[in-house]
């Protein structure tokens, strides 16, 4: 049955497609609105004042969380340092918001853990670069509004599990024991604890461990375990007596001045470097790029996403605590390009990947900050410690450390948010239960991979049930033979998950109904896939077969090609379809009555 077309169309298509082809090559190689402008300062005094102090307080307490996130990875304190000078000024200068606090992050020690445990630390700036440039080419490529199609209750699971894992990696150091490689966060943290309280021998999982005695006959968990519960008495008391104080660095000062006072014997940081290193290029071999292409991608994915997730919390909070914010604080493709600059830099110089931290940018936005000069500042305060504080800070005990980590970790998500998560919905709540639980004991990045299979399967199950067929009345005053006539009208989405379903009720309606003409009104079908479009079509044939006439109206401009693709060509102008429907049932009516005489 032929269907109306819009003027020109089956002519202009072709252009038009063309036209938009070229439009959006053009906006994507316009690359202007990437690069740093001198709009992304401020100089008034009174704006620099603001940056200054949030930069200086942001400074102090970042020092402590760069030296454990570079301790937890497994590459060493130096390299979280360093990550934190080089990869903060990089970030800030040519990130896509002005508040964004950046360098090494506990979900990125997580997923740096076993990638040295398995190709040892010489790969990791290997593995940094490769994840940077995965991360410039996505901004180049526009991607950064992805992060949006992340549920919420994926984003919430994964940052409780990566709260989790962070939590049981300080547990070797909280307990005084080397930290075994090779096993399972959760399993390390088992066999620690057992070390520690069976320092003549256990067995554990199969295994003999030996814990660790001092010469004065006490156990070294004791020592450890004691730097940790007052640097987490410091941290937890201390903000509701001082709010301007930073707790987690007077947390480690006090136990660091303790523990050499009364010549604590507990693990410290070591040496650490008076100067950034030089810059170096790592070997890249084809065969060891195709080996560490896998943890790459993981780096380059965790990056992407956490740097997000941060810019747009940053934005969100710069906005209630000022009205008056820009309102092009967070551009999410400009975010990856800096994210991917600055872990190539911080690559090149001995760091680790780095992303947008959270809580760190949440205390820059808290203190007053109002553009990226702060997150400069910020650096420079840790490199101030690097030229002229390296030997005090190398007697911290990474006790101590680990201490600042695991009350990070209480604060990564609150009891209020899982508690709204639970409360939502039951899909809701399973999303955030199975990705915080694979998160934990499998990977990180497979867990967002699980957890969005798991969310787009309860929300195209939504999809599906709230898809529906109506049988309608035809309009106007009854005729004769209006009875063989059906109107159908298919609401929601036509797409796999309730084609099936769709086809078999309208078949059976029109069979049991002796149907002579059926009507399809798709004028409130919103959503459509090929599958849809396939089973429409099928439907028709089906129809048709049975010796029913069909007719389809309302057919949506967007899904007018999808459904010529497939072979259906039924579509009539919507005023004139149920006319026809009485027409063609009139002459049906007519040859029956022929028929018979």
């Amino acid at each position: 049955m032929p269907g109306s077309e819009p003027p020109g169309g089956p002519v202009d298509a072709p252009r038009t497609a063309r036209a938009r082809l070229l439009a959006a090559v053009r906006r994507r190689a316009d690359v202007r609105d990437l690069l740093p402008s001198r709009s992304d300062y401020d100089l008034r005094p009174r704006t620099l004042r603001s940056d200054l102090l949030a930069g200086v307080t942001v400074g102090v307490v970042a020092l402590p969380l760069a030296l454990a996130f570079g301790v937890s990875s497994g590459v060493g304190p130096a390299a979280g340092l360093v990550t934190a000078v080089v990869a903060g000024v990089v970030a800030a200068v040519f990130g896509g918001s002005h508040l964004q606090i950046s360098g090494p992050t506990g979900a990125m020690a997580v997923v740096l853990a076993p990638i040295v445990a398995q190709h040892g630390v010489g790969s990791v700036a290997l593995v940094t670069l490769l994840g940077g440039a995965l991360v410039l080419a996505c901004g180049v490529l526009r991607l950064g509004r992805v992060v949006t199609y992340v549920p919420w209750p994926v984003v919430e699971g994964f940052t409780l599990g990566i709260a989790a894992i962070i939590f049981l990696q300080q547990v070797p150091a909280a307990v005084g024991v080397a930290a075994e490689t090779g096993h399972n966060t959760l399993v390390t943290a088992v066999r620690s604890v057992g070390a520690a309280l069976w320092p003549s021998g256990a067995v554990v999982d199969g295994t003999v461990v030996e814990g660790v005695v001092h010469g004065s006959g006490t156990p070294a968990w004791v020592w450890t375990l004691t730097v940790v519960a007052v640097v987490a008495v410091v941290m937890l008391v201390l903000p509701h007596v001082a709010r301007a104080l930073p707790a987690s660095l007077v947390a480690v000062a006090l136990v660091t001045v303790l523990a050499e006072v009364l010549h604590a014997p507990v693990p410290r940081i070591g040496e650490l470097p008076d100067a950034l290193p030089l810059p170096v290029l790592p070997d890249a071999t084809p065969a060891l790029v195709r080996d560490l292409a896998g943890a790459a991608l993981a780096v380059a994915a965790l990056a992407a996403i956490e740097s997000l997730l941060s810019a747009r919390v940053a934005a969100g909070m710069s906005a209630e605590a000022d009205p008056d914010a820009p309102a092009d604080a967070y551009h999410p493709d400009r975010e990856l390009v800096g994210q991917g600059l600055a872990s190539l830099a911080s690559g090149v110089f001995g760091g680790i990947p780095a992303t947008g931290a959270i809580a760190r940018t949440a205390v820059n936005v808290r203190t007053g900050a109002r553009t990226r000069l702060s997150a400069v500042v910020h650096a420079l305060v840790i490199l101030a410690v690097i030229y002229l504080a390296t030997g005090p800070v190398g007697r911290i005990p990474l006790a101590a450390l680990a201490g600042v980590l695991m009350v990070t970790s209480f604060r990564m998500i609150g009891a209020r948010t899982i508690r709204s998560v639970l409360a939502s919905s039951r899909p809701d709540a399973l999303t955030f239960v199975v990705t915080a639980v694979v998160t934990v004991a499998f990977d990180l990045i497979v867990a967002v991979q699980i957890g969005l299979v798991v969310a787009a399967f309860f929300t195209l199950r939504s999809l599906a049930r709230a898809t529906s067929v109506h049988r309608d009345p035809l309009p106007g005053p009854a005729r004769e033979g209006d009875e063989h006539i059906a109107l159908f009208r298919i609401d929601g989405a036509m797409f796999f998950g309730a084609a099936d379903r769709i086809l078999g009720e309208v078949t059976a309606a029109s069979v049991r109904d002796d149907v002579l003409v059926v009507v399809l009104r798709l004028s409130h079908l919103r959503v459509m896939d090929a599958t849809g479009g396939r089973a429409l079509a099928d439907l028709v044939a089906e129809l048709e077969r049975r010796g029913m006439t069909v007719l389809v109206k309302g057919v949506q401009p967007e899904h007018g090609k999808l459904l010529r693709a497939v072979g259906l060509r039924h579509a009539v102008r919507p005023d004139e379809a149920v006319e026809l429907a009485r027409a063609r049932v009139r002459e049906a009516l007519l040859r029956g009555t022929r028929g018979e005489a």
